[in-house]
């Protein structure tokens, strides 16, 4: 088929999600590129009129056609770079089987392969990915090819036993919403955002009934997803995982590397591990959080993370530009909503420690010892709902008012007096709770919140661990969500602690029977000291405010 011309991003379009406009015309041919074991894949390769800036290639389950495809390979196109966009297998025309992670290690070596024996090829490239495009970057990182130059990764996890089973119980909303959305690919747009907005609707037996291996043959029985197998892999060293689990990538990329994610998106943990492990070995790399969810980083956020990626290209693959990225790390700070430059991820902080009180009360003082613990009761059959948080389904994720939440019997709180000064906390708070437990198969959810004047009280961090049976009682410590959030005066700070967060993680069935095939419910009774029997804390790691004070916005 003859390329077709097509004109740059709309100027529309680009002024809505503050893109910048290309330049470039630009054409598209349609290719099958064929894979080892003779599957083919459907390709678009899109050619700028005029010079071309370098090769990117990018290897997506989105389909190569529609806003997506506009959004990402045309908006390259248009500024220059050839783009190869290649529908993953088994969707959208490609052929093969769509079993989603687990075929793009040996797939995204095929299309390297076949990348640098085209003609028009300039024997180097780039990787661009977000979300699902950002796990096959990661794959073609694996093994780097020699000419790959600098790679841009957007709201991805290099390993799917951590998305699935990292807290230590079962990602209960979240596999389910991407099991039928992975399920349902090729629905088109319209009917597509309608999936999405019923999702909690539908798939709601998913999360109520037991066992949890029915939604297999229930909800989920259309999607043809390895919803069952992912659910009973527990062991990340299980066969279900082999070609998920990307770590290794990290281990031998040697390339200049571009992280971007948002502070409710799904994956900042694992961003930051990225961060932390490639700068450890002395690789180029550069970090942007900003204050977004999964989907609002490519809405809201849009604007800089493609601005970002052009320059990065600029400087990495084309060499088009000396511009150089001011700081390795960019972070939104919540709360002073500012953009702040830091030399490398976590920042210096000094501790502030903050603890419980009898009366609901939380301070800088230690409680008296002799107060009496409170207690909650967690009943499997009535579970603590999940509000907000770093969930990918945008109606129900981000920061959300927790006061209908608070008001549950099986939800603890404690609540500080109103700050007089600004607190500022940079980096992972922790939390060690000093507890007791009459069941000992149990959770731990905690939650830290801004409560404001009006009365809402925000969602901030979060974190979450399953006791092991034989660690009934004891003091145990949560490292939360890292953040970067300023209380401003007069906010309150508040400690939440319950004994889950449902869907959001399986809920703990407080027996001991298998959580994927068990049927059966027992409550548990959780008993937290602050004084008689020990003393919970809140530990944050706040930027003295000599600092950020002189920092320019």
């Amino acid at each position: 088929m003859e390329p077709r011309l097509r004109l740059p991003l709309g100027p529309a379009i680009a002024r809505i999600l503050r893109m910048p406009s290309g330049r470039h015309d630009y054409t598209v041919s349609h290719e099958r590129v064929r894979m080892r074991d003779g599957v083919q894949l459907l390709t678009d390769v899109y050619v700028p009129v005029g010079t071309s800036s370098g090769a990117i290639l990018i290897r997506t389950p989105y389909g190569r056609d529609g806003l997506i495809a506009q959004l990402t390979a045309g908006f390259f196109a248009s500024h220059g770079y050839h783009v190869v966009n290649q529908s993953c297998r088994g969707t959208f025309g490609s052929g093969g089987d769509f079993d989603p992670f687990s075929q793009e290690i040996a797939d995204g070596a095929d299309a390297v392969a076949w990348l640098r024996q085209q003609p028009w090829f300039g024997g180097r490239f780039a990787l661009w990915g977000a979300s699902y495009a950002g796990h096959t970057a990661w794959a073609v990182m694996l093994d780097p090819p020699p000419e790959l130059a600098t790679a841009v990764v957007a709201i991805s996890a290099h390993d799917a036993h951590w998305v699935v089973h990292g807290a230590g119980a079962f990602s209960l909303e979240e596999v389910a919403n991407l099991m039928d959305g992975l399920g349902h690919l090729d629905v088109g747009a319209a009917r597509g955002i309608l999936r999405g907005v019923t999702a909690s609707r539908r798939l709601r037996p998913a999360f109520e009934d037991l066992p949890l291996t029915r939604a297999q043959d229930t909800v989920l029985s259309d999607s043809g997803m390895p919803y069952r197998d992912w659910l009973q892999a527990t062991d990340p060293e299980d066969p279900v995982w082999r070609n998920m689990r990307l770590g290794p990538a990290l281990a031998r990329v040697t390339v200049p590397v571009l992280l971007q994610t948002g502070w409710q998106d799904r994956f900042p943990a694992q961003m930051l591990e990225q961060y932390e492990r490639l700068q450890r070995r002395g690789v180029a790399v550069g970090l942007t959080i900003g204050p977004w969810t999964h989907v609002q980083t490519a809405t809201k956020g849009a604007g800089t993370v493609m601005t970002e990626a052009l320059d990065w290209l600029a400087e990495h693959l084309s060499a088009t530009s000396d511009r150089q990225r001011p700081s390795p790390v960019r972070i939104f700070v919540t709360g002073a909503k500012e953009w702040r430059h830091l030399a490398t991820w976590p920042p210096p902080t000094e501790e502030r420690v903050l603890y419980p009180q009898p009366d609901g009360g939380l301070s800088e003082t230690v409680p008296p010892p002799r107060n009496s613990p409170t207690a909650f009761t967690y009943d499997p059959a009535d579970p603590t709902p999940a509000v907000g948080g770093r969930v990918i389904n945008p109606t129900i994720g981000g920061h959300r008012d927790n006061r209908k939440l608070e008001e549950r019997s099986d939800v603890l709180i404690f609540t500080s007096t109103p700050l007089v000064e600004p607190m500022e906390v940079i980096g992972s708070p922790r939390v060690e709770l000093v507890y007791e437990t009459d069941n000992p198969h149990a959770d731990f959810f905690v939650r830290l919140c801004e409560v404001r004047q009006d009365g809402r009280s925000i969602n901030v961090s979060d974190g979450f661990t399953r006791l092991k049976p034989d660690q009934p009682n004891g003091p145990i410590q949560l490292r939360l969500d890292a953040i970067a959030h300023r209380f401003k005066p007069g906010v309150r700070i508040r400690l939440q602690v319950s004994g889950g967060a449902h869907p959001r993680y399986a809920r703990n069935l407080g027996t001991s029977e298998d959580p994927s095939t068990g049927t059966h419910l027992a409550p548990s009774q959780r008993v937290i000291f602050h004084g008689d029997g020990g003393f919970s804390r809140v530990d944050l790691p706040c930027q003295p405010v000599r600092l950020w004070t002189a920092t320019p916005r």
